[in-house]
């Protein structure tokens, strides 16, 4: 099989053990949305959040992986925002591929995931991939050897992660409401045991007022 063109031999073996990995992904998720339905949680709930969890590490690591390998070359600075973007214009297909689509998905799965876990909003979730992003970057410069830093892919990654919550937007609005109504629900049930309680106290007192 060869690799697709804009795709090398290490990110190919790394996209190959990723997609093999993916039924032992499943199996982790079943597992934890067992554990919690087991614990009382709602089964719609239980897998929403189960899915989220092993979705934001799965979808996270192996290009984590490939952006903290090193490479041919020097290392190099490029700080101005939008220069490198603009360069592309005159680039090759691949090229074009690895910057824009690499960049995007580097911590997609994680803007995409996380909000669906966690009462996290946009906001968050754009911040935590831009801090994620020039921590990454930072290492790249610092212990590998031909990789460029970069501010616009800094820029690049945190727009992935926040164009993807905004895909899982559904989904974690959903996840929001199901939390919330729990809440309700232990009320009213802890209301109802306080009314019995109440209630028997009363009745009790009623009983030694007669006696008396």
């Amino acid at each position: 099989m060869h690799a697709p063109l804009a795709v090398n031999s290490l990110e190919a073996n790394t996209l190959y053990v990723a997609f093999a990995l993916l039924p032992l992904a499943f199996a982790a998720a079943w597992a934890l949305a067992a554990r919690r339905i087991r614990r009382g949680r709602p089964r719609r709930d239980a897998w929403l959040h189960s899915l989220a969890e092993v979705g934001a590490v799965v979808g996270s690591v192996p290009l984590l992986f490939l952006g903290l390998t090193s490479r041919e070359g020097a290392n190099a600075l490029q700080l101005v925002p939008l220069v490198d973007l603009a360069d592309l214009a005159g680039a090759s297909p691949r090229r074009i591929v690895e910057q824009l689509a690499g960049n995007l998905f580097v911590f997609a799965a994680a803007g995409f995931f996380l909000p669906v876990r966690f009462r996290i909003g946009l906001g968050a979730v754009a911040l935590g991939a831009a801090a994620a992003a020039v921590l990454l970057e930072a290492l790249q410069y610092t212990f590998l050897t031909g990789r460029v830093v970069s501010a616009d892919d800094a820029l690049m990654n945190a727009a992935g992660a926040v164009l993807a919550a905004l895909a899982s937007r559904p989904w974690w609005r959903a996840s929001r409401d199901a939390a919330g109504r729990e809440p309700r629900k232990a009320v009213l049930r802890s209301a109802g045991r306080d009314w019995r309680v109440t209630s028997f106290e009363v009745s009790r007192g009623t009983d030694r007022a007669a006696r008396c």
